[in-house]
């Protein structure tokens, strides 16, 4: 039996994967511009919706791509006489999976979660005061304390992103690097921030700081 087209299909729905994936990033940065240029709260919760939208379809797509992969690999290892109808039997395996979906599935969702995360941030930096004039003053006293200093480069970081196991921040390029170069030797990666004891960075654990990234462009400015 030939899999080709079912291969083909299959790559096809993940390559929907990306565009969704896309999508939640563009979400996630209107959601920030919502905020940081004070418009309605209303607007800011309708880009939570679409958010939560994404994750649905994104759920709902990782069931159907498991649901025909788990069917594929059923037919080639029981080798039937008769090819089974396998869009059905694909089907039951699909809604067997959604029927135990759970709203709680969706905040779970890697990339929403990025986004409350970032959108919790935003709000601390531009709503923490009542008036506007104390929320610059704010701004300047935190650009002032934080660190725009990468600890590998010792330049500026252009997209920094941050080590979920012990917070701290690197040049997203560089840390990369330094993680595929000790993969080479089959070493894992201290954190470069002087004192930390954190002794195995991995590439899953980094996330962008939109945050730190606007306040960097945002001093550039000036």
């Amino acid at each position: 039996v030939s899999f080709n087209a079912i291969d083909s299909a299959l790559s096809s729905l993940k390559n929907c994967q990306s565009y969704i994936n896309s999508g939640m990033d563009v979400a996630t940065q209107v959601a920030l511009d919502l905020v940081e240029s004070f418009n309605d709260e209303e607007d800011v919760n309708n880009m939570e919706k679409v958010m939560l939208e994404y994750a649905t379809m994104d759920r709902e797509l990782n069931h159907y791509i498991k649901a025909f992969e788990e069917t594929i690999n059923q037919v080639k290892r029981e080798k039937p006489e008769n090819l089974p109808d396998l869009e059905n039997l694909a089907q039951e395996k699909f809604l067997e999976m959604e029927s135990v979906n759970s709203d709680s599935d969706l905040q779970r969702n890697e990339k929403y979660m990025y986004f409350k995360d970032q959108l919790k941030e935003m709000k601390k930096q531009y709503h923490g005061n009542d008036t506007i004039e104390q929320i610059d003053e704010d701004l300047a006293v935190t650009r002032s304390q934080m660190n725009f200093i990468c600890p590998i480069t010792q330049v500026t970081m252009k997209r920094p992103v941050r080590n979920k196991v012990c917070g701290h921040i690197y040049e997203e390029d560089a840390i990369l690097e330094m993680i595929q170069t000790q993969k080479q030797k089959k070493k894992k990666v201290r954190c470069p921030k002087m004192g930390c004891s954190h002794v195995d960075v991995k590439g899953s654990d980094l996330v962008r700081d939109e945050i730190l990234k606007r306040l960097i462009d945002s001093q550039k400015k000036q």
